[in-house]
């Protein structure tokens, strides 16, 4: 049995040490594995220490892209070169502990395609984020038909059949463990205490993790269409009642009437227009993306062993 851990790295320059050391005394006891570490466009000398590291460690196979395209489009790429019997995914930075990648073998070993990390504790986390996550999953699981587990990233273990099924799929808007739970298969999870970051700063500004959830919820769901239509048919009662009162007053009562209400109604009837097309648009740009077809990813080089000491890299047309 071959395992493949596939990683992605966005200048983690002093992360990179640590995650090798802890990845090398966990695996060995699995049996075979390989370690595929995708480069996402690091600028900080990340690359250059992962070749050094490729130079001394044939079981590390290294991707680096021609850019930063992203940690869902790096973790596909990962996917997309592993080859072992079963793939696990997690982070770089060692909020995902490489100890508890055994717990999730022996998971699959006992039948399961997929074994998701289930994070019973988040250290290290602030308030407001650990808040924001917790209602997104919650609007997640209510707007969607597929059952997303709550407290889960992307940490988790795929079986073979599972991981090509993940790779065949080619949408650009990916939300990796929306789609995990939306293929199928056996799954089940394993409860770990997530730790706080090795070092550094998270990548995942409130910006990207607004993309995130933006991709998880209009990738499985059609609700805010839905929810817009119904506010549509809401406004229009709304208005029918107020022409109704005003056509009332205006037979009853012989008081001049004011603009508050009609500046009201006007008002909150642009913004619900606006707000409408924003939200169709949202749908519309993404099918405008996805026509394109224009790839998730490019590779710039691939290493798999560095024999020099310089530690040059392989070519990628060359590698094997």
């Amino acid at each position: 049995m071959l395992l493949s851990v596939v990683a992605p790295v966005y200048n983690e320059l002093d992360s990179v040490d640590e995650l090798h050391a802890r990845l090398s005394e966990t695996l060995p006891v699995l049996g075979e594995y390989e370690i595929v570490l995708v480069d996402d466009g690091s600028t900080d000398g990340t690359w250059q220490k992962l070749l050094i590291h490729a130079s001394r460690d044939p079981h590390l196979h290294l991707i680096r892209l021609s850019r930063n395209f992203g940690h869902q489009a790096a973790l596909s790429a990962g996917l997309a070169a592993a080859r072992g019997e079963a793939v696990v995914l997690m982070d770089a930075d060692l909020q995902d502990p490489p100890e508890v990648i055994p717990h999730l073998v022996s998971k699959w070993r006992d039948g399961f395609d997929v074994v998701y990390a289930v994070r019973a504790s988040r250290d290290g986390e602030h308030a407001w984020r650990l808040f924001a996550i917790a209602t997104f999953y919650r609007l997640l699981r209510r707007m969607t038909s597929t059952d997303i587990p709550a407290n889960v990233g992307d940490f988790r273990l795929l079986s073979r059949r599972a991981a090509d099924a993940l790779v065949a799929m080619p949408e650009r808007a990916r939300f990796l463990r929306g789609m995990t739970s939306w293929i199928g298969f056996r799954q089940t999870g394993v409860a770990y205490e997530r730790e706080a970051r090795y070092a550094g700063k998270s990548k995942y500004s409130l910006k990207k993790l607004a993309r995130l959830a933006t991709d998880g919820i209009m990738s499985f769901s059609t609700a805010p269409v839905r929810l817009v239509t119904m506010l549509g048919f809401v406004l229009v009662v709304f208005c029918i009642v107020v022409l109704g009162w005003s056509l009332w007053q205006r037979f009853t009562s012989h008081a001049p009437q004011g603009w508050t209400s009609v500046i009201g109604v006007v008002l909150l009837l642009g913004g619900v227009q606006l707000l409408s097309l924003g939200v169709i648009g949202q749908y519309i740009a993404r099918i405008f993306e996805e026509t394109k077809q224009r790839p998730l990813y490019i590779i710039d080089e691939i290493v798999e062993q560095v024999s020099s000491a310089t530690a040059e890299p392989i070519d990628a047309a060359t590698a094997v």
